[in-house]
């Protein structure tokens, strides 16, 4: 006699409870991204600390370091410790921490810190964003990782939209008062972790109806994106009086609710779907759940039939990507796909050229926004121009970062294409975007910041869309905030030792060291361009290198779409 153990279905809990984890991370993306907003308070702080403009900037290199890189997160959240829930809670005291004391410091309750306290305020404020981006990030690929793409783009997608809600939020409740306004980044992203954190948990279910609700999700999240686009124009155009703050702000939190609507209609739908399914298992049981037979025959049709309930089950059906041979590695290192850690996927080629891909457009990309507003100033565009464009720049990198990862999904899984190729692409037109900007010309500061501004985003997906698939989900957060780390070390380079040592050159002369002219930034925008053609080289080796795989992973999902 043999007995034989049918592995656990999916319960009613586990059902659907993967679209409550989705909405609550939209909300904790909503809140994260305080590093935003910056600009918001950076004259108070400038002023309240008696700092010049060089003091301030490495106050503001300290938040650049902290909100990109994420190493500390992604070894939390790889290790035993590291459940969703952990992060986010390690997330929200790292964040008040940083913004409590500063906003004690901004108000006079307590005297001046040095420097060095200050900055490491700042630091430890920024790496909270980091806490919440790899808990909500990784969360969402282990629920959806057919569609790693789209809920990567949704997650990253809100992350950028953060900067514009809060400002929103700065504006109508606050209204100048930005020492309150720090107050609320001490509060505000570190609460709502706390009350939503235990709803973001990985589920393992099926995920045949997922891409339905998905791109439900992608519609409400860009009409979020038109809407604040059109409150910020409208804003920088018009006067608006505190009864229309409050109305567009009212507005805005109506549209914020319906992840949550359409959450729950998706969790309904597949509890219909998982009692649908359990009705039609008949198979009698014999204890928990372990089927019985007497004898050989018998016991060969009680193994038919475990197999045929097995099938009945909803289960998650993921793809396997793993192909003997597919390695290009030395023997020592797993096979691409395979579940690699840091150490090993450092010992890749793969993982320097997407880290050399990622340092020439995220570094020529925040040298852009760093310094933008030096460059409207020598162009000759207004203080409102400016501001337009700083507030652009939010929706523009939404767009990247929603955008792409809908398109990789689709153009991936429809057309075969590897999702490296979105690298090369997206880096040819980042390289277009510095030039358009190099010539100077009226007008083409919107232009090339524009697409400066989209491809900054996409590479925000494309990069740990590419390193999950790669290197695989185990160690996928400490692995994707490791090359992060490519985003403040471009950034360094370009924007320190490039934009702003050769506008100091060219400013020599003026005794008021400001320069005005198309030559104070063109040479900074050829370099630039220059170096994101580097990235499209390592993306094209990148690609050449990864094809056979990218091919497997679309045979492996073909296969499994026509398996029953």
């Amino acid at each position: 006699m043999k007995l034989l153990r049918l592995s656990p279905a999916p319960t009613m809990a586990d059902h659907g409870g993967k679209w409550l984890a989705l909405a609550a991370s939209i909300y904790i993306q909503c809140t994260s991204g305080s590093s935003y907003c910056f600009g918001v308070y950076s004259s108070l702080l400038k002023t309240s600390q008696s700092y010049d403009q060089s003091t301030l900037d490495s106050v503001a290199f300290f938040k650049d370091l902290g909100a990109n890189v994420g190493v500390l997160s992604g070894l939390l959240s790889s290790s035993r410790f590291g459940a969703p829930w952990v992060v986010l809670l390690v997330g929200s005291v790292l964040c008040f921490s940083g913004y409590f004391p500063i906003w004690l410091s901004v108000t006079g309750v307590v005297p001046r810190p040095p420097l060095s306290l200050m900055c490491f305020s700042m630091l430890l404020a920024a790496q909270a964003q980091t806490f919440f981006n790899t808990s909500n990030v990784v969360t969402a690929v282990e629920n959806f990782p057919g569609n790693r793409g789209t809920v990567i783009g949704i997650m990253k997608g809100f992350l950028g939209l953060s900067g514009a809600i809060l400002t929103q939020i700065y504006r109508t409740l606050y209204n100048g008062n930005a020492g309150a306004f720090i107050l609320m980044l001490a509060c505000l992203p570190s609460l709502l972790p706390l009350l939503l954190m235990f709803f973001v948990k990985i589920h393992r279910i099926d995920g045949r109806d997922d891409k339905k609700y998905l791109d439900t999700f992608s519609i409400i999240t860009l009409i979020i994106a038109g809407y604040l686009m059109l409150v910020i124009l409208g804003e920088n155009i018009l006067t608006l009086g505190s009864f229309v703050r409050i109305v567009t702000f009212l507005i805005l939190l109506l549209l914020l609710l319906s992840p949550l609507i359409v959450a729950t209609k998706a969790q309904l739908h597949d509890r219909k779907t998982l009692t649908e399914s359990s009705k039609e298992s008949t198979q009698p049981l014999i204890g928990d759940g372990i089927y019985k037979a007497t004898d050989e025959k018998s016991e060969g049709f009680a193994s038919e039939e475990v197999d045929t309930k097995r099938n009945q089950i909803p289960s998650r059906k993921v793809p396997s990507v793993i192909v003997q041979g597919s390695s290009s590695q030395d023997k020592f290192l797993p096979a691409r796909g395979e579940n690699m850690n840091v150490l090993q996927s450092m010992l890749t080629c793969e993982f320097w050229l997407l880290f050399i891909a990622v340092a020439c457009g995220l570094g020529s990309g925040l040298a852009t926004i760093n310094n933008i507003s030096q460059i409207g100033g020598s162009l000759g565009y207004s203080i409102r121009e400016v501001s337009s464009l700083v507030s652009l720049w939010s929706i523009w990198n939404f767009l990247g970062r929603f955008g792409i990862g809908y398109i990789s999904d689709y153009f991936l899984h429809s057309r075969g294409y590897a999702r490296p190729l979105f690298i090369v692409l997206t880096l040819t037109v980042m390289s277009i975007g510095h030039l358009i900007i190099s010539s100077g010309l009226p007008g083409t500061l919107y232009i090339g910041s524009t697409f400066i501004g989209l491809c900054y985003g996409s590479l925000w997906v494309l990069m740990p869309s590419i390193t999950s698939e790669i290197f695989g989900l185990r160690h996928f957060g400490t692995i994707f905030n490791t090359i992060a780390i490519a985003s403040p070390f471009g950034s360094y380079i370009l924007s320190v030792r490039v934009v702003g040592y050769i506008y100091d050159k060219e400013s020599s002369a003026s005794v008021a060291h400001t320069c005005i002219g198309r030559h104070c930034f063109m040479s900074s925008f050829l370099i630039m361009a220059s170096s994101c053609l580097l990235g499209v080289a390592s993306s094209v080796a990148l690609f050449l290198r990864t094809r056979n795989f990218y091919s497997q992973v679309i045979y492996a999902g073909a296969r499994a779409s026509l398996s029953p």
